[in-house]
């Protein structure tokens, strides 16, 4: 067979991404397999014992990352490398993540029974904690090994019980003695649902990002009065909640407010005591804004410290800020950009150039080395939820246009 008529296993895809959903099920028809849990660990092991049935190089670094390598025929020059995450939001969906580790795990698997010998190795890789949900932030052991965040820091990082992140990894057997370390790479294609409306909407195939926005993200702390709520008359209460309310209408106001394609959300909160009849005494709430524009991002940050600030005072709950994270808007490399454009119109897909709104391990790894990514629509816009769904037809064209696009890199000289 021509390389050009190469396509892959459209079932054997589905039928492992089924596979997975399966670890960590949900009732609604998603998957809950949060960073390190038990879910997580059966779902490693799986991925480890397929790269096995290819006959893979595989190694596991400091930070659990899994690596699986294929061999080219000068094994001397950088690979090419393709992956994603394993671990789901609480509740979370069976495509996001895991379909750009079972992407390039089909692509190896077309390669090996056709027989396809490359130039360049390529390598697979699941990211250790994408989601950050249980040991924020995000995209951690990505940052790790590209040098952009601190080892001890992220081991120390707990979740809500108190467990430490490296503690956690060395419970589930995925601390490996590879350095999470950045090596040369010649280029790395992520593979991803869209997570957003807008390639349904418009009837495409294929998105090709032409980068991701930035993501900030904050921890708020708010000091009030408990008091029992019948005898204690409104005035001169100090509700932490009611000040929290107030700079959470804040934070959904400033896009607009600033403009330019920017997004901010408050997506986690606690209340304390969380008791009916008792005046809360402490919230902590999270803000997360987001724009193609870094310094609209700082200036719409300034705004709503401003904000908070006048609303702590006024209602007499002292304010503690932290700056959890930073990552500043990443464009990817225009020519690898231009390369999933091109085979999607090759293979006969229609395609977008767009924007990411939402973060990915590419983030990092476009420090590292030329990076793009490629997406499939989502149905509905839908993810991060039980409901995401994305065809199973859309999931077999991405991994063709990443087949090839991987078969193309890799035999760069």
């Amino acid at each position: 067979m021509k390389i050009n008529d190469l396509r892959i296993d459209r079932k054997r895809l589905q039928k492992s991404l089924e596979e997975m959903a399966k670890i960590g099920a949900t009732p609604g028809g998603g998957v809950q397999r949060l960073t390190l849990s038990d879910e997580d660990k059966r779902a490693r092991d799986l991925l480890v014992q397929w790269l096995k049935g290819l006959d893979l190089t595989i190694t596991v670094d400091e930070m659990g990352n899994i690596f699986g390598r294929r061999g080219g025929k000068n094994n001397d020059l950088p690979p090419v490398m393709s992956g994603s995450h394993i671990d789901s939001q609480p509740k979370g969906g069976r495509f996001d993540g895991i379909l750009g580790v079972m992407g390039p795990l089909e692509v190896l698997h077309t390669l090996n029974e056709n027989k396809v010998e490359t130039e360049r190795p390529l390598e697979i890789v699941a990211w250790t904690n994408e989601e950050g949900c249980r040991f924020p932030p995000a995209m951690v052991s990505s940052g790790v090994w590209s040098g952009a965040l601190d080892k001890q820091w992220a081991y120390d990082k707990t979740d809500v019980d108190g467990k430490r992140f490296e503690d956690e990894l060395i419970r589930i057997g995925y601390k490996g003695d590879e350095p999470a370390e950045k090596r040369p790479v010649h280029a790395y294609y992520e593979y991803h649902i869209e997570q957003g409306p807008i390639l349904e909407k418009n009837g495409i195939d294929i998105g090709a990002p032409k980068g991701i926005l930035c993501l900030h993200w904050y921890d708020i702390y708010l000091e009030g009065e408990a008091n029992q709520v019948g005898p204690t008359p409104m005035e001169g209460r100090h509700d932490a909640l009611c000040a929290a309310s107030e700079m959470i209408l804040k934070v959904n106001d400033v896009p607009e407010k600033m403009g330019g394609n920017m997004v901010a959300t408050v997506g986690e909160i606690q209340n304390y005591p969380n008791s009916r009849n008792i005046i809360p005494d402490g919230v902590h709430f999270t803000v997360d804004i987001r724009s193609w524009d870094d310094e609209k991002a700082i200036q719409a940050w300034n705004s709503l410290q401003l904000d908070f600030e006048a609303i702590a005072k006024r209602r007499g709950c002292p304010i503690r800020i932290e700056e959890t994270w930073r990552v500043n808007h990443a464009p990817f490399d225009e020519n690898l950009v231009q390369r999933v454009l091109e085979t999607a119109d090759e293979l006969g897909h229609s395609k977008l150039h767009m924007v990411s709104g939402a973060g990915h391990d590419a983030s990092y790894m476009n420090q590292v080395c030329p990076t793009a990514m490629i997406f499939v629509p989502s149905i509905n816009g839908r993810s991060h939820v039980e409901v995401e769904e994305t065809t199973w037809e859309d999931c077999a064209n991405g991994a063709n246009v990443l087949l090839h696009c991987m078969i193309k890199a890799a035999n760069d000289i």
